[in-house]
């Protein structure tokens, strides 16, 4: 039987991947598409204030929020499938998570660096590789979502 902190960490758990998997699928099927069709200049000027805004206190709780609770829910409950699910989970979100720090943010930041310089240049050697690593990202992040809300239908 469930205990009241271990549904309180599942719930939380389910609310921040959620969430957090909503987020990057935006990113993918409706804003980096939408500004795709952008000049050059329009496109990095974009990019680079998205850069800047994202990592703010609400992604933050996201992004550590997809680490800390399904931990939680792994490290707790009654063992049994409900724990092998949140442990690949978690697994799927440390794995999202590496591909941000190794590969996105270094991106991020040199189309930061490239400003006032050639921005088709800084394009070139962004867009392709950031969506790349975006889509594996995103799929990571919703494989995520969907073993935490199983382990929640088995409650």
């Amino acid at each position: 039987m469930a205990t009241m902190s271990s549904s309180l960490f599942l719930v939380l758990a389910v609310l921040t991947t959620g969430l957090y998997a909503g987020f990057m699928l935006t990113f993918l099927i409706a804003v980096m598409p939408g500004i795709a069709a952008l000049p050059d200049e329009r496109f990095t000027a974009a990019m680079r204030r998205f850069n800047e805004k994202v990592p703010g206190p609400a992604f933050l709780v996201l992004f550590l929020g997809v680490i800390a609770f399904p931990a939680a829910v792994a490290l707790g409950g009654d063992g049994g499938s409900d724990r092998v699910l949140a442990v690949v989970a978690l697994v799927c979100a440390v794995a999202g998570h590496l591909i941000t720090i190794a590969g996105n943010i270094p991106l991020n930041k040199a189309l930061a660096e490239s400003e006032g310089g050639d921005d088709s240049a800084a394009r070139a050697a962004f867009e392709a590789p950031w969506n790349r690593l975006h889509r594996v990202r995103t799929l990571l992040s919703l494989a995520a979502f969907a073993l935490l809300a199983a382990v929640g239908a088995e409650f």
